[in-house]
């Protein structure tokens, strides 16, 4: 397992490179400097507008497999584990595969790398019970049984949870901005359909290219790109809206060939081959027929550029940003410690880019992993809503210590972009021009909260709040 931990190594001291260095050359940069002049004389670039349109860059940061529960189940005064943290309610227990063993409760773990539970459409279903949400140490038991992995450490890790001296980044921004305690994944499955509601709203099989009326209604199975398959992804994202309404947007992985660096300070290394690259699930719109059409498949690019875009103070309107599988927090695979300090990193650099003060970050995790979540999804539509995961707004307008307690998923990322840069269009095939068969318009559904609420565009933009990227934690890191 030495192998392993050097490249997480590695990939952690390039990214701390990379920030540290934006940071520091964005604030000697020219760019940077008029911007400097430019607000001193109070002509700041948003001035003269209002509302919504305050934001000029919107950054949609997306980790791996995390529940709200096991990331915020007792932070004070959200909607947390009953019994726990201040919360009111009798504290859970719940039942083991083998009935007669005794029940599990919710406990703090401290382990950086946890195991949870399966999580596809059937096992949300057995997890969620018909709302008893008692399936997860039953779910996560027979999992391990099967799957040849040996038992979690601790046992019954799907019912643990960790603390601020876990995670104190993540609850530091919570504290100083936006924490969203009812964001619930956009359909109760994998990180495939989840990253594909992400950008289109909808996860599908279709049989043909350029076809989007061949596509059927896949919330669980849809074809997975390469290495895997070959997909035909011929409904209907929203680049297509952006692409038609000149709005600038860009999808930012690792694409395997990032520098890797031996130290926290230079920049100066070459390209490695074994660099670890994100998952082809995390990116699937690379593959969407209507990026291929648009021309639009080079703004998938190397997250390289995200670094460079900041610190130039050109990021485009809309951004997506996914990890890569040593820094994605991936229940199984990697640790919290390391998602956790490549996050903080690629949020250092955006608070110090020259587009701060006109940029929103919107953080949350792709599924819930099998791991111990007490609230009810609510039930919308046949798709969705799937468990609850975390979610925060950080930006210069986002109200500070506000727990936002609406009802929303990741449809509303697109409702707010939609609001923003589109006049309010939505991805509707009676009016998008691409006619598909998905079954409603998710930004319209009565359920869905709007992230207008996490904001107050009167108030002066906040300061950034620069954080450690290797920040004290109490957790106890894997014995090999």
């Amino acid at each position: 397992m030495r192998g392993p931990r050097i490249f997480a190594l590695l990939a952690v001291a390039m990214l701390v490179a990379v920030a540290v260095a934006s940071g520091s050359q964005a604030a000697r940069s020219p760019v940077a400097a008029a911007h400097t002049r430019q607000h001193a004389a109070g002509n700041s670039p948003t001035a003269h507008l209002k509302g919504i349109h305050k934001i000029k860059h919107i950054v949609i940061i997306m980790q791996e497999n995390r529940s709200f529960d096991n990331y915020f189940g007792t932070y004070p005064h959200a909607d947390g584990i009953p019994g726990l943290g201040g919360h009111s309610g009798t504290v859970p227990c719940l039942p083991q595969a083998d009935s007669s063993a005794p029940c599990v409760k919710p406990f703090h773990d401290r382990y950086d790398m946890n195991i949870g539970g399966p999580y596809h459409l059937s096992n949300a279903i057995a997890d969620i019970d018909g709302g008893k949400m008692d399936g997860f140490v039953g779910q996560q038991e027979n999992f391990l049984s099967i799957c040849g992995c040996g038992p979690s450490v601790p046992a019954n890790d799907a019912m643990g949870y960790h603390t601020r001296k876990d995670i104190p980044n993540y609850w530091k921004y919570a504290d100083d901005f936006v924490l969203q305690d009812h964001m619930f994944g956009a359909v109760p499955s994998w990180s495939l359909p989840s990253h594909l509601f992400l950008v289109s709203l909808w996860s599908a099989i279709c049989k043909r290219h350029n076809h989007p009326k061949s596509c059927t209604n896949a919330p669980d199975t849809p074809v997975s790109p390469p290495p895997f398959g070959h997909p035909i992804y011929a409904w209907t994202d929203l680049t297509y809206l952006l692409h038609k309404h000149h709005v600038s947007w860009r999808y930012y992985y690792f694409n395997g060939n990032e520098p890797l660096c031996e130290t926290d300070t230079t920049l100066s290394c070459a390209p490695h081959s074994g660099g670890a690259q994100s998952a082809s699930i995390w990116y699937p719109l690379k593959w969407f027929d209507t990026v291929k059409k648009d021309h639009q498949a080079k703004d998938v690019r190397s997250i390289n550029g995200l670094f460079s875009d900041a610190q130039k103070g050109k990021l485009p309107a809309v951004s997506w940003v996914v990890p890569n599988s040593l820094v994605s927090e991936h229940a199984k695979d990697t640790t919290v410690s390391l998602g956790q300090t490549y996050v903080t990193g690629v949020i250092n650099t955006l608070m110090q880019s020259p587009d701060w003060k006109s940029t929103a970050i919107f953080l949350t995790w792709d599924d819930w992993s099998g791991l111990y979540d007490n609230a009810v999804p609510p039930q919308v539509d046949e798709n969705g809503y799937g468990l609850r995961v975390p979610g925060l707004v950080i930006s210069p307008y986002a109200k500070k210590g506000y727990i936002d307690h609406q009802v929303l998923s990741f449809d509303a990322y697109a409702k707010f972009i939609e609001d923003d840069f589109l006049g309010g269009k939505r991805l509707n095939p009676k009016t998008d021009g691409r006619s598909d068969p998905r079954p409603d318009v998710r930004e319209n559904l009565r359920q869905l909260g709007n992230l207008i609420k996490d904001f107050n565009f009167n108030q002066k933009p906040r300061k950034p709040v620069i954080l450690p990227v290797r920040p004290k934690t109490d957790l106890i890191k894997p014995s090999s």
